[in-house]
């Protein structure tokens, strides 16, 4: 992929104030995309991720505030980005809250809150997109998934995590069938261990997590105009992991 593979897009990345988000959105930026680093607390860190974008060669920048399990709120952060730099054709959905606990010990607002950010959050905004995409006739939706998620993992730990991934990625086949006539392709890219996990196995494929650069390169990819046929489709970037060895 050049270095002006995403020139003339405007992409959206959910949850780009810091970890794996940022790393998107400033790659895109690399590419010479518009640039929408969306947080919901963090709004310094978010601020200068739209500035070194803009560094980074980006086409324009802007920072915007939203909450992604709140319909309005989506619709207002949409807006938000329409507003500073047109409509968004490229989406990341990158939010998604994680709680490594047993299920037992997780109060009903945390397993909550985990199925809302990760399945719901990511329902909401790619609905918000799909209006202006199917317009014109354009349109790229990443969706952050959890490899192996779509084979059954499960485990008591972390458990809505697992369910809210396995929803995720259901949803990514049913919405790029639901798109194959609009120009709009919908994929998704599914980490095990990255770098800024909160919970690092004594085992790790290759020795070693998965690095931001690792996942950023799949989602790029899927990003660029010229994978139009690719859709439905779910990279895992797991560096080979058997969850059966587990």
């Amino acid at each position: 992929m050049d270095d002006t593979a995403l020139e003339g897009r405007t992409v959206l990345v959910t949850g780009s104030a810091r970890g794996l988000g940022r790393a998107i959105a400033l790659a895109a930026a690399d590419r010479g995309a518009s640039v929408a680093v969306h947080y919901h607390s963090s709004a310094d860190a978010a601020r200068e991720v739209a500035s070194e974008a803009d560094e980074r060669g980006a086409a324009a920048t802007t920072a915007v505030q939203g909450d992604v399990t709140d319909p309005e709120s989506v619709d207002g952060l949409f807006s938000a980005v329409e507003s500073d730099l047109g409509p968004v054709n490229g989406l990341v959905n990158n939010v998604g809250d994680f709680a490594p606990a047993h299920w037992e010990d997780l109060d009903l607002a945390t397993w909550n809150r985990v199925i809302e950010t990760n399945l719901n959050g990511t329902y909401l905004c790619a609905k918000r997109a799909l209006p202006a995409m199917r317009e014109a006739g354009f349109g790229r939706i990443v969706n952050v998934g959890y490899a192996s998620a779509e084979k059954g993992l499960v485990a008591p730990e972390n458990f809505p995590y697992f369910v809210a991934k396995a929803g995720v990625l259901m949803f990514t086949r049913m919405l790029a069938a639901d798109t194959s006539e609009d120009g709009i392709t919908v994929n998704a890219v599914s980490p095990y261990v990255i770098e800024n996990s909160d919970v690092f196995p004594e085992d790790l494929p290759r020795g070693r997590p998965a690095a931001f650069a690792d996942v950023v390169r799949p989602v790029l990819f899927f990003l660029d105009a010229d994978s139009d046929y690719l859709s439905g489709e779910n990279v895992e970037v797991d560096g080979g992991w058997l969850p059966e060895d587990v």
